[in-house]
């Protein structure tokens, strides 16, 4: 069936249900009214015989004023004593009269009784013919009902001439109807094949013909809507198109391995460097990451992609020898967009390997740098010994000095040089701050006193943290001295410690000038130094925070730096509790 016919018949069906019950609601309604006014008019007609009754006071012959009644109203008049008897009736002779039935009982007599008026249609037992009567109550004289009734062939003869017209209507109604469905189905028809044409001449990708006039109603709106919808949807494939390609070509021509998997785990997208990297067939679309990767770490973060959360990078080798490096990088597609995950491989063999020569550089020079100095001290204490001149004993001392400054310079290099291997040992216990911060400020009193600062630790001694007390050690030696160092002369160094659920934070905080807020993020970079303008040249290396760095990550904690509110920098060292800690 077309859409043509179904809309044809549907409208032509709504509309004939809705002629057909309109035409019987009206039907009824006229009905109903024309039987109210035919029975008005009787109780009309009967009020006037029974006020044209009250005024005479005999009535010799009540049955010949019933027959000129009848006559005048055209209907059947019945006269009615007070008993209930029958004194007069247009439709009954005269010598008849006393055979016909009381009607005291009758329902129209029995109301007008009660109420001074009242209707009944029955089946008359008289002309034996359906009957509507009216029954008025006479005020005075000898008859004290008058009652009126006609035959309700006549209203039904009404109702008939009513009905016949409704049905006329009906089917003139009907008709047009028909008519007017008809040729609004073949104008709708009409508009939809339009619509249908530029559908299929879209979806087959022809764009080239303009928008047509679709008209202003809501038909045409709604085509206008899909037409333009339709185009903008051509123009952004067109560009999809477009914008593919160009990835395609990014894709290519990528030094690192891009997959892309979809929620379900499978291949979605791989470029060459992927597939050679990964050693994946040329058409891996489709198949499940497990078929094809083998390398468990790459396995285990796309699992844990795939289950929302967000691995961090790790170094693999995909090579049995072990030559070549990958830094593998999975983050998870957000839900909304599809989920899934995306896998990138990047080779850092050649930065791994250039990491490796600077910490061999690094550890080979500082160990040729320590025999010399090692020696030049030497002679130089063994100088000293002897009383030289006081400008040689001057000389003597500015080379102790910076060959000091280079101890400590190599011994820094080579300390970073073994964190940075991960050669530094750990033997992990449960330590004291109390008692190390007592330890480094014992060992720190000639410089402490020699510009008159003193150490105030209010740290709890029965607190503890997990980790190794010699790297404790260093890190707070090098976080004290870095605060005497800053602080002024008479200044006061506070260290303090609290417990916060598993973590020890341990705070050292001097009263100098502060650390500029841009040099906040970068305070714990090797080598980094305050701006000398803001701030006085110690004479440090430059190594000691970013040893206290890397030491507190290697007891499982983290370091930072911020300013007090009065003046002052703030190192904070948080370490996990330890078994014992309060």
């Amino acid at each position: 069936m077309t859409f043509r016919t179904r809309t044809f018949l549907s409208v032509f069906v709504a509309a004939s249900l809705a002629l057909v019950v309109s035409t019987l609601l009206v039907e009824r309604s006229l009905a109903s009214h024309m039987s109210a006014d035919i029975e008005r008019g009787l109780l009309t007609q009967a009020r006037l015989a029974a006020a044209l009754l009250a005024n005479l006071e005999t009535l010799p012959d009540p049955d010949a004023e019933a027959d000129r009644l009848g006559q005048l109203g055209h209907a059947r008049v019945t006269l009615i004593a007070a008993d209930g008897r029958v004194i007069g009736d247009s439709e009954v002779a005269r010598a008849d009269l006393p055979s016909v039935e009381n009607h005291a009982t009758r329902e129209e007599v029995a109301r007008a009784r009660a109420s001074g008026e009242g209707t009944a249609s029955r089946r008359s037992q008289t002309t034996d013919v359906g009957t509507l009567y009216a029954a008025v109550r006479v005020a005075r004289g000898p008859v004290a009902f008058v009652r009126i009734a006609v035959p309700l062939t006549a209203v039904d003869n009404r109702l008939a001439a009513v009905r016949q017209l409704a049905v006329v209507g009906l089917v003139a109604g009907l008709v047009a109807a028909l008519v007017l469905t008809w040729m609004a189905s073949a104008f709708l028809n009409r508009r939809i094949r339009l619509v249908a044409e530029t559908a299929r001449r879209y979806r087959g990708g022809d764009f080239s013909e303009p928008a047509r006039d679709y008209g202003a109603d809501e038909i045409g709106m709604v085509a206008g809507a899909l037409d333009s919808t339709a185009r903008e949807l051509g123009v952004r494939l067109s560009d999809m198109a477009r914008e593919r390609t160009h990835m395609d070509a990014i894709l290519t021509g990528m030094v690192e391995g891009v997959v892309l998997l979809n929620a379900s785990g499978r291949l979605v997208l791989t470029n060459p460097a992927a597939r050679e990297m990964l050693r994946l067939p040329d058409i891996a679309d489709g198949l499940h990451y497990l078929e094809v990767v083998r390398q468990p770490d790459i396995s285990g973060q796309l699992a844990s992609a795939l289950g929302g959360g967000l691995p961090a990078t790790a170094e693999i080798h995909l090579d049995r020898d072990r030559r070549q490096t990958f830094a593998a990088h999975v983050v998870p597609v957000a839900r909304e967009r599809g989920g899934g995950a995306v896998l990138v491989l990047h080779d850092i063999t050649d930065l791994r390997r250039a990491d490796q020569v600077r910490r061999d550089f690094v550890a080979n020079v500082s160990h040729e740098l320590r025999t010399p100095l090692t020696a030049i001290r030497g002679y130089i204490e063994a100088l000293a010994d002897e009383p030289p001149a006081d400008e040689a004993q001057h000389f003597l001392g500015i080379i102790s000095r910076h060959t000091l400054r280079m101890e400590r310079l190599v011994r820094d290099l080579l300390r970073l040089a073994r964190l940075d291997a991960g050669q530094e040992t750990l033997e992990r216990a449960d330590c004291h701050p109390a008692a190390i911060v007592n330890a480094v400020a014992h060992d720190m009193q000639d410089q402490i006193d020699a510009r008159q600062q003193r150490v105030e630790s209010g740290i709890d001694a029965g607190l503890t943290v997990s980790g190794d007390p010699a790297k404790l050690h260093d890190v707070l030696r090098n976080l004290l001295e870095n605060a005497s160092n800053y602080s002024p002369e008479g200044g006061v160094i506070d260290v303090s410690a609290s417990r916060t659920d598993s973590w020890v934070d341990i705070v050292v905080a001097d009263h100098g000038p502060g650390i500029p807020e841009p040099d906040l993020s970068r305070i714990f970079e090797r080598f980094y130094r305050v701006d000398r303008s803001r701030s006085r040249d110690p004479g440090g290396t430059g190594l000691g925070l970013s040893i206290v760095r890397h030491l507190v990550e290697l007891l499982g904690g983290r370091v930072s730096a911020a300013n007090r509110p009065g003046g002052g920098a703030v190192f904070t060292v948080r370490l996990p509790a330890g078994r014992s800690a309060a």
